[in-house]
């Protein structure tokens, strides 16, 4: 099957020509008007649709994995059995879209994300604010500046996720696996962080203010230097952790876990 270029798919949709099980694999339709475009099962994997209009679009079936369809209009559009693995959805507008046995596991979403009225996109596998991905595998995912505001994360698998930048304040992480995980200026104000694994991981300029945690099921290795919130007593439950593991060195940044926490 032969790749579609840009300007064949707009001509196609203006004369109202079917695009159904075609090849637009990488497509850039970025800001394009797309309005009742018929992509029925579509390969349309890592294309970008950003800004792009696809009010009433047919993308039922499609394949739309890892592409880009922040701020897009998806108003009545028909999403049914679509794969919106690892899709970023944020600021698009899915007003009363459908979305019945779409595929949403790792789509990310932010607060301005429009969910079609009664949909549960909270327990749909996407991840956004609120999500509840308690023991969900992200293990070495790519969440940089990921808004993972009061997010389920119990027990979660997010060994060397990167989550630069994240926003996982009030998040709830007990027992989350966060292993060598980068949370470099990371917020995680009044975050739940009680028996989770933060052996290896780069904490270095993150926000634990009002964090809550006793201890840690580990933190050898881990990075703190100019963690802010840090209170004397927050580091005093840190620096009682075995001295093996204090002494551990992170391998990213060539520093003890005790170093970065000495004043």
């Amino acid at each position: 099957m032969s790749k579609l270029a840009q300007e064949e798919v707009l001509a196609a949709i203006k004369a109202g020509t079917p695009l159904n099980k075609k090849d637009l694999y990488q497509i850039d339709l970025s800001g394009c008007d797309l309005q009742k475009a018929d992509l029925q099962e579509a390969t349309l994997i890592r294309a970008n649709l950003s800004l792009a209009n696809l009010s009433e679009a047919n993308l039922s079936g499609a394949d739309l994995r890892s592409s880009d369809l922040h701020q897009a209009l998806l108003q009545k559009a028909n999403l049914q059995g679509a794969y919106l693995y690892r899709v970023n959805l944020s600021g698009a507008d899915l007003s009363e879209a459908n979305l019945t046995e779409a595929k949403l596991q790792g789509a990310r979403y932010d607060s301005a994300t429009i969910f079609p009225e009664n949909f549960a996109y909270k327990s749909s596998g996407a991840i956004g604010p609120s999500a509840s991905l308690n023991g969900a595998a992200l293990n070495t995912g790519n969440l940089r500046d990921a808004d993972l505001k009061n997010a389920n994360l119990m027990g979660a698998y997010l060994g060397g996720a990167d989550l630069t930048g994240a926003n996982l304040a009030g998040a709830r992480l007990v027992q989350a696996d966060l292993r060598k995980a980068i949370l470099t200026g990371a917020y995680l104000q009044k975050a739940r962080l009680n028996g989770a694994n933060l052996a290896g991981s780069d904490l270095r300029a993150a926000d634990l203010t009002d964090a809550d945690f006793e201890k840690f099921e580990s933190i050898a290795g881990a990075d703190f230097t100019n963690v802010q919130g840090l209170t004397d007593e927050m580091r005093s439950r840190l620096l009682n952790h075995p001295r093996q593991e204090l002494e551990t060195l992170n391998q990213l940044t060539l520093k003890t876990t005790l170093a970065s926490l000495t004043k």
